[in-house]
């Protein structure tokens, strides 16, 4: 009998000494409270790179569903880093309320939160005595999320918090809820229904957990659903210990009925200061990054590439460029020009800006990048560049540069799109090219007369568009034919097959080679049967900037029989050994210079290709060639527009 006592003795001095180290588990000093609420509790904007910050230890977020993405488990308290609700929601008040009270509150305090949420739920959603109906008629859309909760989304918190409280003591209860019960004059008893069936389930005082609601958007009094705030506003009538958050100044997305990541965190501080306030602390706000505005002068006007109805890209007095584009859901936005990456500042709205150091004049390709992802800015005109689509951006010269803009009281060519057959391309093919024809082609007066034809290739990467879109050619040739510089002729686009990137494994030299052949034999035969062209050697010249430069000398020099005018812009030429290249083309220097009249090649004065010493030896050898160096200009289309207009004039004229 005695060791059957001491047993049950010590077996109870067990129990006891185990009660108390349950009831020691809980930390006083581990604040938690409770959020719940709709879509605005939940959280419509995308998290930026100072809310995905953890704010450290101090913050936890017990996670009310799985999110196996971040190694979160339902239950189990963790850093509370955005999302808070569910794996694929968005910052929420709830973030910033946290950060507001860890800085306010003493270091030997944490704080926690429970977060239940659904977008679009009404009030009823969180009444234990409607959720049973209120699932069965929810809308399709709304049956996930219920489901997220076990079609519960009330037990959820209820559920969780009392495991919470194994761990510290709940103060508040957070709710952001109202827009799908706007105008429901039972809205605040509902609310009250919810909040005291929580502290009556939670064995909780209601002077100990004050409700802080906030209120909906406003958006400059056009918020879609601002009517609810006066509810709101009364619903400390109804609850004598609800605080009201006010959403005064809270910015918003577009569709005016949900805040934007700054405006949470503006909202999501109100509602930790004045919970700070409520537990007697001095509020604290944490750090908040504010974005910065870029300033647009007055002297700032739409560049020439933008697309009709839009205002950006704009260009200033000072050669700087202006972006701007619409992105709710970036983090971070880059535009990338001149070689040049510049971070967009978020106005904290959706949009994001940049203002990039002064350009230097003429065009340039420019690129956008959301989130490491490369795209067309959609309020530019697209060039194909750098083997594909690409923004681009003309920075204005003076009237220096009207030899390539359009003139009034002159007359003006065509540029025509045309597709031709060619058996000579690897699989046959058709094919696609551009022909300027002079003004006077089409005058009745000239039915008969012959044009002479300069075949001009772009560079690696570019297309036959190139020279028309980012080169102007139409205006160059209309201008120097108006004035007399040139010579009426054709000029013939084409891809040169070089739009594409290098194949793997494929060498330099015969990176474009496949368009000699096509050229030659199908391109040149169908432009002489289909337009009125001179069709022979002395009347046939070919150019080309950059790669279109290597297949230039490559087609000239190795059928001097079919052509006697040569060019180079920037030539991509590496290499060459001016006594033996091309068979020996240009060891015997009168022959050369008998058959081809005219020579000429340019490069920028900042060009990564140059080709003044291949002018230098050629010239040694006797070669006439002549040359220029573009000031102040590097492998860009203002480069190859000047090289262009100095070599049209001396075509066809011996």
């Amino acid at each position: 009998m005695m060791y059957k006592k001491t047993f049950r003795i010590m077996l109870l001095a067990m129990m006891l000494l185990s009660a108390t180290s349950m009831r020691a588990a809980v930390d006083p000093n581990f604040y938690i409270f409770l959020c719940f609420g709709q879509s605005n509790m939940e959280g419509a904007a995308r998290p930026e790179a100072q809310d995905l910050k953890s704010p450290g230890p101090r913050f936890l977020l017990m996670p009310a569903v799985d999110d196996a993405q971040r190694g979160r488990k339902m239950g189990e308290w963790c850093e509370a880093v955005p999302p808070l609700c569910r794996p694929n929601n968005g910052l929420t008040p709830a973030d910033w309320f946290g950060r507001t009270l860890v800085k306010s509150l003493p270091e030997n305090i944490r704080v926690g939160v429970i977060h239940v949420a659904i977008g679009g739920i009404k009030i009823e959603g969180f009444m234990p005595s409607e959720i049973t109906e209120y699932v069965k008629t929810a809308p399709n859309w709304m049956k996930g999320m219920l489901e997220a909760y076990g079609n519960n989304p009330y037990e959820r918190l209820v559920t969780l918090a009392k495991k919470a409280q194994q761990d510290g003591v709940i103060k508040g209860v957070l709710m952001h809820q109202g827009e799908s019960n706007t105008g429901d004059p039972e809205w605040a008893n509902k609310v009250q229904k919810v909040y005291d069936q929580l502290l009556g389930d939670l064995q909780l005082k209601p002077e100990e957990v004050p409700l802080l609601a906030g209120e909906v958007v406003q958006a400059n009094g056009q918020g879609q659903c601002i009517a609810m705030n006066k509810q709101i506003q009364e619903l400390p009538k109804t609850i004598h210990t609800a605080q009201v958050i006010s959403s005064t100044g809270c910015t918003n997305l577009a569709d005016r009925l949900h805040f934007d990541a700054a405006g949470y965190r503006e909202l999501g501080c109100r509602y930790g200061e004045k919970m700070a306030q409520l537990l007697g602390y001095t509020p604290v706000r944490p750090n908040i990054e504010m974005p910065k505005k870029v300033e647009v002068p007055a002297d700032a006007v739409t560049a020439e590439n933008a697309i009709p109805g839009n205002e950006f890209p704009k260009v200033d007095k000072q050669r700087r460029a202006y972006f701007r584009i619409n992105a709710p859901q970036a983090r971070k936005v880059v535009v990338d020009i001149c070689s040049k990456k510049y971070d967009m500042q978020s106005d904290g709205q959706g949009g994001f800006m940049a203002v990039t150091d002064p350009l230097p004049v003429g065009f340039h390709y420019y690129f956008m990048n959301i989130d490491g992802v490369n795209f067309v800015d959609p309020g530019s005109e697209t060039y194909f560049g750098s083997h594909r689509e690409a923004g681009g951006l003309e920075v204005p010269e003076g009237p220096e540069g009207d030899y390539y803009r359009p003139q009034q009281g002159i007359a003006h060519g065509q540029l025509r799109s045309i597709y031709y057959h060619s058996p000579n391309s690897k699989i046959g093919e058709w094919r696609h090219a551009l022909v300027y024809t002079p003004a006077e082609y089409e005058l009745a007066k000239n039915a008969k007369k012959r044009y002479p034809v300069l075949y001009l290739q772009h560079g690696m990467g570019e297309g036959e568009t190139s020279w028309a879109l980012q080169g102007k050619i139409q205006h160059i040739m209309d201008n120097a034919i108006a004035s007399g510089e040139a010579v009426p002729m054709l000029v013939v686009m084409e891809s040169g097959d070089i739009k594409a990137p290098m194949g793997r494994g494929q060498g330099m030299g015969d990176y474009g080679s496949s368009f000699y052949p096509v050229l030659l034999n199908d391109l040149i035969p169908y432009i002489d049967a289909n337009f009125r062209t001179k069709t022979d050697r002395d009347n046939r010249a070919m150019a080309g900037l950059s790669w279109g430069g290597h297949q230039t000398f490559d087609v000239v020099l190795n059928n001097l029989d079919k052509f006697a005018w040569l060019g180079t812009f920037s030539g991509a030429i590496f290499g060459l050994d001016v006594k033996t290249a091309y068979n020996g083309v240009f060891a015997n220097a009168d022959e050369f210079n008998k058959k081809v009249h005219y020579m000429y090649m340019n490069w920028g004065e900042e060009d990564f290709i140059k080709s003044g010493e291949i002018v230098r030896q050629l010239r040694e050898m006797g070669i006439n060639v002549d040359s220029s160096e573009s000031p102040g200009t590097a492998h860009e289309f203002l480069t190859w527009r000047r090289g262009l207009h100095e070599f049209i004039p001396h075509l066809f004229k011996k």
